[in-house]
């Protein structure tokens, strides 16, 4: 069996563990994360072994990036590239209990995990994750990094793009997009598109609007305008 590492010790890397002793093509061979107080601890049975500088020790592994934000994935694969990590060497995992019909497309270090549902024609992009029972249907498009939490269901011909976040139970209708970057919350229904950055939330769902910003008290704005003049 190939051996894997798994990037960044948390409950991802908990879910992904469980997936692939499900199945047979991997051997768990240990995490490495930049905590140093997991460095020597177990995690499920498996060792953290290191810092993620650490990779280079072990040149011919398998990498999976297991940090459930999809925006700090973009960040570890950045910095895995700076030790010399190439895309190839990532791997995709797909729970035995996922069918990749013919026409869908999944990229280099995504995360399927249990009954995730593609339907026809579906791309899904590199380091997306998807959790338990996820339905991506016709024509859907997930641009990298994105991540589905369990029971997110996107209609047709759905975009959903950089590093966007799904919560759980959402739903979001047939030719929408979801923004780079933005969120969608638990059980919300979508039915219009979602700009870059945004956090939507309810039925139908709608912008949770930033909080206003707040004037600073007159002490420290005459305090900016001194250091101004220096």
């Amino acid at each position: 069996m190939t051996e894997l590492l798994l990037a960044a010790a948390g409950g991802l890397a908990r879910e992904v563990m469980a997936a692939v002793r499900d199945g047979s093509r991997y051997d768990i061979l240990g995490l490495v994360d930049d905590d140093p107080a997991l460095i020597g601890t177990v995690l499920d049975g498996a060792h953290i072994l290191g810092r993620l500088e650490d990779v280079r020790d072990y040149p011919s592994v398998h990498l999976v990036v297991c940090a459930g934000k999809g925006t700090v994935r973009a960040d570890i694969v950045r910095r895995l590239g700076g030790l010399g990590v190439a895309q190839t060497r990532y791997a995709t995992i797909i729970h035995p209990s996922v069918t990749v019909p013919e026409g869908c497309l999944v990229g280099q270090g995504s995360i399927l995990l249990a009954n995730v549902v593609m339907t026809a024609a579906v791309q899904i992009g590199s380091h997306v994750v998807a959790m338990p029972q996820v339905t991506f249907t016709h024509g859907d498009v997930v641009e990298d990094f994105a991540t589905f939490a369990a029971g997110a269901t996107l209609g047709g011909s759905v975009t959903v793009a950089r590093a966007a976040y799904l919560g759980m139970n959402c739903s979001i209708r047939q030719n929408v997009r979801i923004g780079a970057q933005a969120t969608v919350g638990m059980g919300a229904a979508v039915v219009a598109d979602v700009p870059d950055g945004q956090t939507w939330v309810g039925v139908p769902a709608r912008q949770i609007p930033p909080p206003p910003r707040q004037t600073p008290p007159p002490e420290e704005i005459a305090e900016q305008a001194r250091e101004g003049q220096r």
